[in-house]
């Protein structure tokens, strides 16, 4: 491109001066008179002739002396101020006042400058490749101008001045802020605001300011008691506690001042230290126990604390609250009788209070509570009352008798508080005296006893109070009252307690009166207008017993209240002997003191829960710690705050009883009637199972392993289905001698048999296995069913009911289990004999007498005709022979005579006329035989084999037959 010469003047001009504003006006005047006179010798050299090329290339090109560009990183173009432009005084001649390259001097700058438009000199700097910011933000490097010289070959080419070009690399946000460590932790110490508990900081790689410094922090964890502020400086805004919570984990972001967000969050840990404040740690608020596992220790890593302070003595005291399970702990729910033979107590006692039944419904009336691990329990609440049969109630009651009771009561409703009668005996008409009476006055125990007169008629011992905190404290205890005239001695959970108060009164006066016993009230019979209970009693009453003639021994009374849970100390012998420890009898409160902190931490771990029944009660046992520390010359100089804790007892794995046996049993009248009687249950099998798992797996699946385990019974049941036994013919009947040696007794009525107390299975498998049915009249049973049922704990785990079914073979069904004498009249008698006649034989009644005749008479006959038979076919006569010798075998003649007096007249046409009718009686009779050898094929081995036994010691001339021998009877004889 050519530039005219009018042209180039007013260009030049523009470019310098917007490019030279602050240089003088004279000095611009002196460039442009020099560029005129330039272009003035030009123009004349043209017009002389001479060429572009004659001319010589005499000027440098020109550019500024110092450029500022700048550059965003990742980009190519460098923006200059001002733009880069050469200028020559040798324009516009060819070569000599073009611009052919700008070069760059420093080799390490990453740029390149390239020349847009040589004749206007116009230039570019660019990047050789992508800058970055972050390795350098600043680069200053040399630039110069080259014109083409003064040909093509640019020879003779001239360099402008060198220039100082600067060039800033401009940032772009490409790095996200990221914390210089991984995790933060500090430590606060509980109750205390912090203005800084730490500073978390977060950098950014971005090269500028704008986006490399970090402008916001924020907690991302919601509900946290934290704050932060743009320094990243943490700090609580509310007190912490240490009890609350020991720890808290929060999560903290970070953004640059372009709002780019670190892409990682930094957790921050925060650890809250107590202050040291006097008490237990390290104790956990709830302890597991599994059933089964003995003793456990509560605080294995408790400690006291103390802060350092100097101490002379520390007691402490654990109370383990059990009043929530049954009657005050978890103690043996067995039944009251069976209790006390367990315990070994005296027998005769009564119970006043048994449960609700067809022969004890004096106390249906009353409310029960046996929702609590089987403990029947009677609730009264003032309106409640039930009077004693006359046929139970004690008639002996002389100077020594025992009335026990477990009783839970409390303060008593209203100002005025009147009696409350547990137990009393009073005139039922006519007159109010109460002959013995005990009842509850102003949470004072009273026992009232008035002695009949004799022959001294003075003042006499009559009433004994006890004031008891127990009395009110609706807790349960175990009260017992032994009566040794005049001493009377109360015992409350087996501590015993003398009355603070004995009033003496007259005795009373004999009389016709009859007496009324009940309880929950006084019977008033007299002096009223209408009989009516008085005297009300409010709260829970169980086990009421009396026992006339004896009292009982503490050590009895112990058993019967004793606990099976409790606390207990492990390794007792390793506690230090300077530890003083003492446990109350029922061992739910200990009490440890020493003058050594270290002695009483290592004592306290030692503590443990311990519950010796196989299947205690589940739930929860609270468990208190109360602490008193001494200083030295001080009352107490520090104080320690109660804990509470709680035992969970977990459930136990229930057992399944299972009773297994001969379900039916077919036996002749002779067994039933027989001296031994028959065994009812020879094949009983009482088992108990148990499904078990490891407890961690319980969650996991529903099933488990069912393992056999061994556990006590308190009682079975033989109930009798259908009507009752008929005392006059028969009975069901134990030895007492197979009861020696065990905690067991029995009882037998109309109804059945009950065998009660705690004893292993398999000492009621031996028991009932000898239990035996009788009866005397077994012509007129067709049959029997008897059910029995076995209990764990009082009903709270019982068996399943087993029922035996006796069947009755009479005579014309039991074949080969009765046998006769075949002898004269006057000498048969049937074979079986009653229980009160057992040395003596029984003789046939007369009507019995003809019957056997007849059918003694019957069997002639029908072995004559059967031998005449025999007789008629060769096929029969070889039957004969053969069973002739089989039968030789079983049987021995010698002691069979067959005597056929009326048949040996008979004449011959009588004979065949006999044998057409026998023929078609021995059909039928054929097809009866058929019958009972299928009824008889019910029968077992065992059973045939007893009967049998049984017939040859009560006959022992007849020598039984085989059962082979019996089947060929049936199939060659008919009856």
């Amino acid at each position: 491109m050519q530039i005219t010469t009018r042209d180039q003047p007013n260009r030049l001009w523009r470019s310098i001066g917007s490019h030279r504003r602050n240089q003088r006006v004279d000095h611009k005047v002196n460039h442009v008179g020099g560029f005129c006179l330039l272009a003035m010798g030009q123009q004349q050299g043209v017009r002389d002739g001479r060429g572009a090329g004659g001319l010589l290339n005499k000027h440098k090109p020109w550019i500024e002396t110092s450029y500022h560009g700048v550059i965003t990183e990742n980009t190519h173009v460098v923006l200059l101020d001002p733009p880069l432009v050469a200028l020559d005084k040798d324009a516009p001649v060819p070569y000599a006042g073009e611009i052919c390259a700008f070069n760059i001097h420093g080799l390490e700058a990453p740029f390149e400058a390239v020349v847009l438009n040589g004749t206007s000199g116009e230039g570019q700097l660019r990047a050789r490749g992508l800058v970055d910011c972050e390795l350098q933000k600043e680069y200053t490097f040399i630039i110069q101008a080259h014109d083409c010289g003064s040909g093509p070959g640019g020879t003779e080419g001239k360099k402008s001045h060198k220039a100082v070009v600067h060039i800033q690399v401009n940032d772009v946000n490409e790095f996200a802020p990221v914390f210089r460590e991984a995790r933060y932790r500090a430590a606060v110490t509980e109750g205390k605001i912090y203005d800084s508990i730490l500073q978390v900081e977060a950098t950014d790689q971005d090269c500028s300011p704008q986006y490399s410094q970090i402008c916001n922090y924020q907690i991302t964890t919601a509900d946290s008691p934290f704050a932060i502020d743009r320094n990243g400086n943490i700090r609580n805004t509310e007190k912490l506690s240490y009890e609350r919570q020991q720890q808290y984990e929060i999560q903290v972001t970070a953004w640059d001042c372009g709002q780019k967000r670190a892409l990682v969050s930094a957790p921050v840990r925060i650890d809250v230290k107590p202050v040291c404040k006097p008490g237990w740690q390290g104790w956990n608020k709830r302890v597991d126990y599994e059933p089964g596992t003995g003793s456990k220790q509560l605080f294995p890593k408790m400690h006291l604390e103390t802060c350092g302070g100097p101490l002379s003595s520390v007691r402490t005291t654990v109370e383990l609250q059990t009043s929530h399970i049954g009657k005050g702990c978890d103690r043996e729910t067995y039944s009251e009788k069976s209790l006390q033979k367990l315990c070994g107590a005296s027998s005769g006692s009564t119970d006043l209070l048994p449960a609700p039944g067809a022969t004890t419904n004096w106390t249906a009336s009353l409310v029960t509570d046996s929702g609590r691990d089987s403990d029947l329990i009677f609730r009264f609440d003032g309106r409640q009352a039930a009077k004693v049969p006359d046929w139970l109630v004690p008639q002996n009651l002389t100077d020594q008798f025992t009335i026990a009771t477990w009783m839970k009561h409390g303060p008593s409703p209203g100002l005025r508080a009147e009696k409350e009668t547990l137990l009393c005996n009073s005139d039922k008409t006519e007159m109010n005296r109460h002959h013995y009476s005990l009842y509850v006055h102003n949470c004072r125990l009273v026992f009232l006893l008035r002695r009949d007169f004799t022959q001294v008629d003075t003042f006499r011992p009559a009433e004994y109070h006890w004031k008891l905190e127990q009395i009110c404290d609706k807790e349960w205890h175990y009260y017992v009252i032994n009566v040794e005239f005049p001493v009377v001695t109360l015992y409350v959970d087996g501590v015993t307690y003398d009355p603070y108060l004995v009033t003496d009164d007259w005795p009373i006066h004999p009389s016709q009166i009859d007496v009324q016993l009940t309880v929950g009230a006084c019977w008033q019979g007299g002096e009223v207008a209408k009989p009516r209970f008085t005297q009300y009693f409010r709260g829970s009453l169980s086990g009421l017993t009396i026992r006339p003639g004896k009292i009982e021994s503490q050590k009895v009374i112990s058993c019967l209240q004793a606990c099976k849970e409790g606390l207990d100390i492990n390794s007792l012998e390793s506690l230090d002997k300077n530890i003083k420890f003492h446990f109350n009898p029922a061992q739910s409160i200990l009490v440890m003191e020493g003058e050594d902190l270290e002695n009483i931490n290592a004592a306290v771990v030692k503590v443990s829960y311990i519950n010796s029944r196989q299947f205690p009660t589940p739930g929860i046992r609270r468990v208190h710690i109360s602490t008193t520390v001494q200083c030295f010359g001080e009352d107490t100089c520090l104080s320690i705050p109660d804990i509470d804790a709680v035992v969970m007892v977990l459930q136990p794995s229930e057992p399944r009883i299972t009773i297994a046996g001969v379900e039916q049993l077919r036996r002749p009248a002779v067994d039933l009637s027989g001296s031994s009687g028959l065994d009812l249950f020879q094949d009983l099998h009482i088992a108990s199972t148990a499904r078990c798992f490891p407890r961690s797996l319980h969650t996991a699946y529903a099933g488990g392993v069912l393992e056999e385990i061994i556990h006590n019974l308190d009682y079975c049941d033989i109930l009798v289905l259908g009507e009752e036994l008929r005392p006059e013919a028969e009975s069901l009947q134990l030895d007492r001698s197979s009861l020696l040696g065990m905690h067991l007794d029995a009882t037998n009525s109309t109804s059945g048999m009950s065998i009660y107390g705690v004893d292993s299975m398999s000492n009621y498998e031996h028991v009932i296995r000898q239990v035996r049915y009788h009866h005397w009249l077994p012509a007129t049973l067709t049959q029997r069913r008897f059910r029995l049922t076995c209990s764990e704990l009082n009903g709270r785990y019982t068996s399943n009911e087993f029922k035996l079914e006796i069947g009755v073979l009479h005579d014309s069904e039991a074949g080969e289990h009765v046998n006769y004498m075949v002898a004269p009249p006057q000498y048969m008698q049937m074979v079986h004999r009653p229980s009160s006649l057992q040395h003596s034989l029984y003789p046939v009644p007369s009507a019995a007498t003809v019957v056997i005749v007849m059918c003694i008479a019957a069997l002639v006959v029908v072995v004559v005709l059967g031998i005449y038979r025999i007789h008629l076919t060769h096929q029969q006569e070889a039957k004969l022979v053969e069973t002739t010798k089989e039968a030789d075998v079983a049987w021995d003649d010698s002691a069979l005579s067959i005597t056929v007096n009326p048949m040996e007249n008979l004449t011959q046409p009588q004979a065949s006329e006999e044998e057409e009718a026998s023929e078609e009686d021995e059909e039928e009779d054929e097809e009866e035989d058929d019958d009972e050898e299928e009824d008889e094929d019910d029968i077992t081995s065992a059973e045939s084999d007893d009967s049998e036994e049984e017939v040859d010691v009560q006959l022992p001339r007849i020598h039984q037959p085989s059962k082979r021998g019996n089947n060929l009877d049936k199939a060659t004889i008919s009856y």
